[in-house]
């Protein structure tokens, strides 16, 4: 067992400081990340071309910058940890959000800890967190996957194990790769409803949300550009065993079961369809219903 009290820890040598750096917007830089960057004497970063920019804006010269990426990490790694054992800081960077994921970083830190050398988080933005939250999908649960494999037969069995999760699926996928994706997750998952987003924060920020076949027939005639993060809406919340009486939505009111299907993206249209095919009724039904409801209700 391990007990860490950051701060009281680092001030007694090397600390190995986590550092969130802007996804786009610069100004998203926090005040800490700034401190901290001043303060550490080396700055580990994916590509050092790239934080270089960021260190320019504000002012931070003077400073020592290595790299630290898939590539290196075996011989930078070591190199890394010893200069963290002789009392030095290291503050990790990624290109864009919080480092350790999709990157290299996790190893450093796995690394670090094993030494018993304080890690400490410095917060900041995460790209998946941000397409999540302003995505129209319900945000918890939710599970990351990352970047998912470029092998159409691995990626379909990555995604099946979620299948049936009511969990939103989030990844990251490259431009090239984002059609193949989307067919993948449409014969895995289903014509599910999805959130795209690509250069948030920055001037040319662009959302796609809907269907996955609206997505596929609008990239058709757009071809994707830059890296995009893809928003996938979990399974709902169906009895899929055959094995229960009781349906998942027995509880709630018709207006309450519409309800549900408006929280998780659905225009009122395809909430009042998807009430109506659940309990085997009318559309026209269950429209008088909830408009009778609401009419009540006032």
């Amino acid at each position: 067992m391990q007990v860490q009290r950051s701060f009281e820890d680092a001030a007694e040598g090397g600390a190995l400081y986590v550092v969130g750096t802007p996804i786009g917007h610069l100004q998203d830089l926090s005040p800490r990340a700034k401190e901290i960057l001043e303060q550490a004497d080396v700055i580990a970063a994916e590509d050092t071309r790239h934080t270089r920019k960021l260190l320019t804006r504000f002012d931070i010269s003077k400073k020592e910058l290595v790299s630290y990426h898939e590539h290196n990490r075996k011989s930078r790694g070591p190199q890394l940890i010893e200069r963290l054992l002789g009392g030095e800081s290291v503050a990790l960077v990624s290109d864009a959000g919080m480092p350790a994921i999709s990157d290299p970083g996790a190893e450093l830190v796995r690394e670090a800890l094993e030494r018993e050398i304080p890690v400490i988080p410095i917060p900041g933005p995460n790209a998946a967190v941000t397409a999540l939250v302003a995505s129209g999908i319900p945000p918890v649960p939710f599970v990351f996957l990352g970047f998912l494999p470029r092998i159409s037969k691995e990626r379909e069995r990555v995604l099946s194990r979620w299948k049936e999760a009511e969990a939103a699926l989030v990844c990251y996928e490259a431009p090239h790769r984002l059609v193949p994706t989307l067919e993948s997750v449409r014969k895995v998952l289903g014509d599910r409803r999805i959130a795209l987003a690509r250069e948030m924060t920055k001037a040319h920020e662009e959302w796609l949300r809907g269907k996955v076949s609206e997505i596929l027939a609008h990239l058709a005639e757009h071809p994707p550009r830059g890296e995009y993060t893809l928003v996938i809406s979990g399974a709902d919340p169906v009895d899929r065993s055959g094995q229960s009486e009781e349906k998942w939505w027995s509880p709630l009111t018709v207006e309450e079961h519409v309800e549900w299907y408006l929280r998780r993206g659905q225009s009122k249209k395809e909430a009042i369809r998807s009430a109506a095919r659940d309990r085997s009724l009318p559309k026209r039904e269950v429209y008088r219903m909830v408009h009778r409801e609401n009419k009540e209700g006032n």
